[in-house]
């Protein structure tokens, strides 16, 4: 039991760093966040042209029987619904790498997520969405994006009929608008809501534990 924990202790404080250099120990929403989450109901979404918004590339290709899994810290991506489409950790050709601080989308699969670091990808049916507009390119603005992709496309693309980089230039978004333009500042502040909001039971948690933890060591 003892073992135990000291093994729960020693996460804690992991999680508690994590907390503190993410800046998420912070879930206090501010105004704009409020108000934000006030205002989604009445948003005004409209459609845009994909490529008017992105630049769409596919992915490079690394064939799984190529790498060495678990064999350094780079994402080598497969496309899977689970891990964000990690497959594993790799080492392997800085040439064959991708960009990240991108929405990728898996072209079989339709599996698409945000991807912040850059990657290698086991096919190159996959493709990359970089957002045109650079002021924009945060992590936050994209996972907003990432949703909207899926939203807006998934019920069209399937196994059987998968997306290409030849049938997304005719595909359309629909985001959210200020002055028909996208409404990036809102979907940056209302990630940064939801996020607040899911991790606040996070923080609560490890104070608690934590809180439970100096007092039972106190005592001993």
């Amino acid at each position: 039991m003892e073992r135990i924990a000291e093994l729960e202790a020693e996460r804690l404080a992991e999680l508690e760093a994590y907390l503190l250099a993410t800046g998420l120990k912070d879930y206090t929403l501010t105004a704009e966040e409020q108000q934000a989450l006030e205002d989604f109901e009445n948003l005004k979404f409209e459609k845009f042209n994909v490529i008017d918004v992105f630049d769409v590339k596919n992915t490079r290709n690394i064939l799984s029987k190529d790498i060495v899994e678990n064999s350094g810290t780079t994402p080598y991506l497969c496309a899977s619904a689970e891990n964000n489409a990690v497959s594993s950790y790799i080492s392997y050709d800085q040439k064959q790498l991708d960009k990240g601080n991108c929405v990728f989308i898996g072209g079989k699969t339709f599996v698409v997520t945000y991807q912040e670091k850059d990657f290698y990808s086991n096919d190159s049916h996959n493709l990359v969405l970089y957002l045109k507009d650079e002021k924009y390119k945060s992590k936050l603005n994209q996972l907003y994006l990432a949703t909207c992709i899926n939203k807006s496309l998934g019920h069209k693309y399937s196994w059987g009929d998968s997306i290409s980089n030849r049938k997304i230039q005719t595909d359309k978004v629909s985001l959210p608008t200020q002055n028909a333009q996208p409404n990036y500042a809102i979907m940056e502040t209302f990630i940064s809501a939801i996020q607040k909001l899911v991790i606040k039971e996070v923080v609560l948690y490890a104070d608690r534990k934590i809180a439970a933890t100096k007092t039972i060591v106190k005592k001993a």
